[in-house]
């Protein structure tokens, strides 16, 4: 492995509750990013106290707001108040939600420019992209809506970064990165990665979330015998090899294993990807 790439990370957990929240804050280093997922059957009192717990043990909590499942102006402003007053929260990942729109936001775009996010005291977003295309949406339109989502963001003085969609391609998700850079983008890009657990939930998850491109390799014969959890290892370190031409990137996982599981492998991959210079240097 390269030496840089897995040091700093971001991990994704599905409605942690607090005794997970208290294994992460023995595991993670301090400030490590966690992000609390949008799960339509959360209510808001769950979330911020997730982003609480979070906050008190150290660690960075990232609340996903789904635009779509926003029933008003009032409520979101409601949330994020809480979020900012109990738990501190200043990151949010913005993103649509797969539903037809139940209140005032269409899509994540309109969560950013309408959301008042500045005066409720958030100071970064992330934006979500697919390295592998959107099943509903069109590659074009992909592109123009992270171009939009950018500059409105900007615009209201918020710092932004991509959160990408999990694949289980190298190649896909270099060239992808190389197209991004290519048409101007320099932002920090979080790549999504399955953390490690079994080929038949990772096939399940993949389905799922419309990664179809690279299941078909993950389905092969090969990937299919294997027993056991399977990790990113592989594209952790094509990514990490490639770095010098990526731009800023970072991984983030997805805790399909379970979220401990899921940070005790990435502690690991960041304390080798240390312990790579000083290796290479004995030498």
């Amino acid at each position: 492995m390269a030496a840089g790439f897995a040091q700093e990370f971001s991990i994704e957990g599905t409605r942690p509750g607090l005794d997970e929240i208290a294994q992460l804050g023995v595991i993670l280093p301090r400030g490590t990013q966690v992000y609390v997922t949008a799960v339509p059957t959360a209510a808001p009192d769950e979330t911020v106290a997730a982003a609480a717990a979070l906050r008190k043990t150290g660690l960075e909590p990232v609340v996903h707001i789904a635009a779509r499942r926003l029933a008003s102006e009032v409520q979101l402003k409601d949330l994020l108040a809480r979020l900012r007053g109990e738990a501190d929260t200043r990151r949010l990942l913005v993103i649509g939600g797969d539903i037809e729109a139940t209140g005032p936001f269409a899509d994540a775009l309109a969560v950013i420019q309408k959301g008042r996010l500045r005066d409720a005291g958030i100071e970064e977003i992330g934006i979500g992209a697919y390295p592998e295309g959107h099943p509903r949406i069109s590659p074009a339109r992909l592109e123009a809506s992270l171009d939009e989502k950018i500059a409105s963001a900007a615009a209201q003085g918020l710092r932004v970064h991509i959160a990408s969609q999990f694949s289980f391609s190298a190649e896909r998700i270099i060239a992808w990165l190389k197209q991004l850079r290519a048409g101007g983008i320099a932002n920090q890009v979080k790549i999504g990665l399955a953390g490690p657990t079994s080929v038949p939930a990772l096939i399940r998850y993949a389905k799922r979330c419309g990664v179809n491109a690279s299941l078909r390799g993950l389905m092969s014969g090969a990937a299919s015998a294997l027993i056991g959890n399977v990790g990113p290892d592989r594209i952790i370190d094509a990514l990490a090899a490639a770095q010098g031409e990526l731009g800023d990137v970072q991984p983030h996982y997805f805790s399909f294993g379970g979220l401990v599981a899921t940070a005790e492998y990435a502690r690991k991959m960041a304390d080798t990807d240390l312990a790579a210079p000083a290796v290479a240097s004995s030498r």
